[in-house]
This record gives structure tokens, sequence and C-alpha cells, in this order.
């Protein structure tokens, strides 16, 4: 397997993939290795894993630097995904007696009702490459925490980084028959699916997240998507700051190159501020500099996947066709590397592919609105279901209309942000089950109740 810089096509490294009979090999080890993991004890894992976290701040800019190369992500924003993934460990540790322990709900005289959390077994995690720190410790740190093997597939975008982390993690104290990469694309994925892991952890797009779900339905284990979104956002009229909320808006739109799942990617403005609005939003985005990911004050890099411009390309030809006009960008850059101009579209309307299909990429619509419930119902017209935003100075109108989308998270007067303590969950075609907060530390285990009764 072959890795290239996306920044200058550079060959950076051969890989060998594993093929069927190492995974097998792999998991096998795994298997027999978790026991003695699991009897450690949760306060030695805790130990563990808080090792884990002090060595990504002392190999954070090593690790920026590998991150950057391989993905294209500029190095500020690489060096910010590390610090935040060691924000999110910290509150997992902390945090792990209290959502792992024993619980007793009940006692009297005679009986006493308790509920046990023990580990799921063996996990298998097959990661994503737009955040590999973020969207790995979400679910490899909790599966180790709660007492699990966990056998790892970072993307193939992404493989150098995910060894990487395997090997902060050894150096950490977490044993390697208790922690494996697999190396590969498509067919290795296909391979994990077909051993009986107790349970699937998957972060990608909805068709991957579609076919895996699918497939491991036979096992009759727990299977968690991370999928993909469109993620609306609206402005109302009585927002204080248009122009602060046009350049925040305009950083979870474009932030990583528009490459999160969380990505501003619709944009809905109500009429009477429509005009001031698109105005500040252009000259911020207007602002960005985009060049080599390791040059200073770089906000746009390359797009970590070729492919992903014939699909950007599609979206703003097919909006085009349609009505909608290009304001800023519309097309790849000239000379190497995986560079797309960022993109703002406007006069689009919600039966075009760009405020349909997921984007991926520094691209943008905006359309206007008359109201409240013009903006509702189009924030709802959606296949996914991932996160929305109302940015509006009276927090009760806000959230009525918040509380009418159907989505996993909401936001007031923010956006494409995460918190550790939050539950993150998607709906719809944005996936199923969640990560973080205390539901996404007890995913990694089975509850058992236990009546103990005198004799």
């Amino acid at each position: 397997m072959k890795v290239f810089n996306p920044a200058t096509d550079e060959l950076l490294a051969e890989l060998q993939e594993d093929n069927i009979v190492q995974i097998r090999e792999k998991f096998e080890m795994l298997q027999q290795a978790r026991p003695q993991w699991t009897a450690g004890g949760l306060e030695h894992r805790i130990s563990v894993l808080e090792r884990f976290s002090l060595l990504l701040e002392e190999k954070a800019e090593e690790s920026a630097r590998l991150l950057s190369k391989e993905v294209g992500k500029p190095f500020q924003q690489a060096l910010n995904e590390i610090r935040g993934a060691r924000n999110r460990i910290n509150w997992l540790t902390s945090n792990a007696s209290r959502y792992l322990s024993p619980e007793e709900m009940y006692a009297d005289e005679n009986i006493r009702e308790l509920i046990h959390y023990e580990p799921l077994g063996v996990i298998c995690n097959i990661s994503a490459w737009n955040y590999p720190y973020l969207v790995g410790v979400n679910v490899f740190v909790p599966a180790l925490l709660a007492g699990n093997a966990v056998l790892y597939k970072p993307s193939e975008f992404a493989s150098l980084t995910g060894r990487h982390i395997a090997s902060l993690l050894y150096q950490a104290g977490v044993p390697e028959n208790i922690f494996q990469t697999v190396i590969g694309g498509r067919e290795a994925g296909e391979a994990l699916t077909s051993l009986r892991f107790d349970g699937f952890f998957f972060t990608g797009s909805w068709a991957s997240g579609k076919a895996i779900y699918e497939k491991v339905a036979q096992h009759m284990v727990p299977c968690q998507l991370e999928l993909g979104g469109k993620d609306p956002v609206y402005v109302t009229d009585d927002i204080a700051d248009v122009k602060k909320a046009a350049v925040g808006i305009a950083d979870g739109a474009f932030y990583n190159n528009g490459q999160s799942c969380c990505a501003v990617e619709r944009i809905y403005i109500h009429e009477k501020i429509y005009d001031e609005f698109i105005d500040e939003f252009v000259k911020e985005v207007q602002s960005y500099i985009m060049g080599p990911p390791d040059a200073e004050n770089v906000y746009i890099g390359p797009l970590t996947r070729k492919a992903q411009i014939e699909i950007l390309k599609d979206q703003i030809s097919d909006a085009v066709e349609k009505g909608a006009v290009v304001v800023l960008g519309g097309r790849e850059a000239e000379g190497k590397g995986n560079y797309f101009l960022p993109t703002v579209l406007l006069k689009v309307s919600n039966d075009m592919k760009v405020m349909q299909e997921e984007s991926f990429g520094p691209i943008i619509g905006i359309m206007k609105v008359s109201g409240d419930a013009e903006a509702a119902t189009l924030m709802k017209d959606s296949k996914y279901g991932l996160t929305c935003a109302v940015y509006s100075s009276d927090e009760k109108r806000a959230r009525t209309i918040l509380e009418k989308a159907d989505s996993g998270t909401g936001y007031w007067n923010c956006c494409d942000r995460v918190s550790a303590a939050l539950p993150w969950s998607g709906r719809k075609q944005s996936g199923i089950g969640a990560t973080l907060s205390h539901a996404g530390i007890r995913a990694f285990t089975q509850p058992k109740a236990l009546h103990l009764r005198k004799a």
C-alpha cells in the first residue's frame, strides 16, 4: 500500500497490508490475552491511559508533523487535534471509575440489587482519516478502560499516524497482545467484519457504515456507526453581531478543509440580515490562506483524498445548472497536490446536491429564508441528522427551533464543537449509538444484574 503526501503527491511510504491469515492471528491473540487485561483492574488501566495522554503532550509536535504530512492538515490544526484528544482522554480517565464501577441500586436487610459493568470482550475499531486522534480516542480509550482488547484499523489514508498511535499506547503500558493494528484498505475491512468480534465500532461514510451494519448483523453483537452529516445553521434576524456570527460559521464550514462530519454544510439566513451576512462571510473566507500544511498561517491545506475533488466539481456543476451563483472559488487550484479553492455558492435551493449530499470539502451553499418556520422546515429536509445550529440573541427562540430538529446535537450561537462530557451521536443516516460522555464509556460494557439475597 502506497502512502502519498496530498500536498505534493510525494510518495511517503510503502506499507505491507495485513492479509486474512494475519488478521485472524491478531484477533485470536487478543482473545487469549484479554481476560488478563480485565483482571488487572480498573485503576491500573486508568493509569496506563493517563500515561498515554502525557506521551501525546510530550510527542505533540512530532505527532502533529506526521499527521500534517500524511493527511494534509495544516500543522497548527494538527496540533490542535492532538491537544483536543488529550482533553477527551483526561475526561474519560477522570470519569471511568464513576461509570464503570458496580452500582448498588437497592438494599434492605434481606436483599441487595447491583449492576456490574463487564467488558464486551474484543472490539473491532475501524477508524477514520479526517481526525485520526479524535475519532480514535473516542473508541479505543473507553474500550481499553472498560477492560476490552482492541483490533484497530486506521484508515488507509492515515496508516502512518495509526501505527504511531499504537506505538505511543505501547510506550504507555498497553500490552501489544491487547491492542493490535491492522494495515489495509477495503479488503482488510471486509476481513474484519467476517470475524466474530464482541463489538464493532466504525467511523466513516454512510455507504461503508451501512455495508458493515448489514454484514455484522449475523454476529448479534453491538455495532456502533459514526457516519456523515449535512449539518445546517440558521441565523435569525435578531442576532446581535452579524460579523461575529459570520466569522464563527465560516470557521465551522472551512476548518480542516470542511473534512468533518460535523462541519457546517448548509447555511440559512433570515432575509432581513442576508446581505450584511454575505458581505461579512465572503470577506472572512477571502482572508483564509491556502498553501502547504507546514507553512506559517496556512488555514486551507490540500484535501486528503484526490477523489473528493470530482465530487465537489459535480456538486458545483449541479448547483449552477439549477440557478446557483459561484461568488468565490469553484475550482481546484493549479499545480501539485489536492488543492481546491474555498467555494461559496449563493441562490441555492434545497433540491441541489450541495444542499443534500455530504460535501466533505471547502464548499458551502447559503440560502435566504423568510423566517423561523421556513428555516426549521429546510433544516429538517435531510437524510442526515448529526448536528444543527441556530444563531440568535433569544435563547428561547433558538431552542424552540433546535427542539424540532431531528439531530443528535444542537448548538446555540456556536457550531462544529464536541464535548467529552456530552454524548456524540447521530440520527437517520448519521449513525447509530453514542461515543463520549457516560454513554460512550458504557457502550463498551455489558451490564449484569445481580440479585443477592441472604440465606
